[in-house]
């Protein structure tokens, strides 16, 4: 039997979700889509697909028949709204995959420490930035010591909805402390660029880390293992060229703020994410990476209960 799942935030992040259980899932069901305008386009689909069309927010799913079927909840609403859903969530003994930066639950980046929480109630998917850098981040940690690492997420200013506008501080401050929590890095930087050019262009990724304590082959081989892992599961997921490395020595040191004098290697790595279509444009990567993310996180989770089930 497949676990029952609903979706809150019934706009382009939840209805994605949606259609993304419904084609590719084969252990979980899209039962419910949860959100407060009637008319919104999300609601309509899923009604139209025989899904519960639920717009009365996380209270109504709790009172509606379904309530005790269902197992796990995704929130693709905003990270003010998480904290009550939260609650409600844990004190039915559901499990919420977060897709707001609220980082209430533990950081999971399904390809760092995706098996690392599949008990806890509530876990967080940081943001769209963190999923396609982060991996980046640890591939290099997992053969060197990163002292610094900093991240540049551009997106298509069609793709930013309100609740990632109205998210932005919580963006840079989620994604920075996963870089240093899920990462590895001793310190981490983040920053968001919402491109308005036309026609959109899709997400595209910097990473940059100091790092020491491997050479630039070592670096390059982890960086092309990692980034194979995550186009299992994000296929629009690729390096737009090839890996750049700079060597700093005793004659020509970099100062890095707070943590002084640097030598080893700064590695310079250029993504792109393209959207897989499943309802949203192509050029909104950054957004479909988090709904692959949540996707792969809650079917791994769901093996995790149907193992302990058995």
């Amino acid at each position: 039997m497949k676990t029952k799942c609903a979706i809150i935030g019934s706009g382009n992040i939840g209805t994605d979700l949606m259609i993304k259980i419904l084609r590719l899932s084969q252990t979980l069901e899209a039962s419910a889509l949860v959100g407060i305008d009637p008319a919104s386009d999300g609601l309509k689909r899923a009604e139209s697909l025989g899904i519960a069309a639920i717009a009365t927010g996380m209270q109504g799913l709790a009172e509606h028949p379904l309530w005790p079927e269902i197992a796990i909840i995704f929130d693709a609403t905003s990270a003010g709204a998480h904290a009550g859903h939260s609650e409600i969530a844990r004190n039915a003994g559901k499990v919420m995959i977060d897709l707001t930066p609220a980082a209430i639950g533990p950081f999971v980046i399904p390809v760092v420490n995706g098996e690392t929480h599949l008990d806890a109630t509530n876990v967080n998917m940081v943001t769209c930035g963190g999923q396609a850098t982060i991996p980046i981040v640890a591939a290099v940690s997992s053969v060197a010591t990163v002292h610094y690492a900093e991240i540049v997420a551009s997106i298509a200013s069609k793709s930013a909805g309100p609740g990632t506008r109205a998210n932005i501080d919580e963006f840079t401050e989620t994604t920075s402390h996963a870089i240093e929590k899920v990462g590895g890095a001793a310190r981490g930087k983040a920053i968001i660029v919402l491109n308005p050019a036309e026609p959109p262009m899709i997400m595209r990724d910097t990473v940059f880390t100091l790092s020491s304590g491997a050479d630039e082959a070592t670096l390059e081989a982890a960086i092309t293992a990692m980034v194979a892992r995550v186009q299992a599961y994000v296929h629009g997921y690729r390096l737009k060229q090839q890996v750049q490395f700079e060597r700093f020595g005793a004659n020509n040191p970099v100062a890095i703020p707070g943590l002084g004098r640097f030598e080893g290697i700064k590695t310079s790595v250029y993504l792109e994410v393209e959207g897989a279509g499943h309802y949203l444009p192509a050029y909104a990567g950054n957004l479909d990476i988090m709904t692959s993310a949540a996707l792969r996180t809650a079917e791994t989770i769901a093996a995790r209960r149907a193992r302990k089930a058995a």
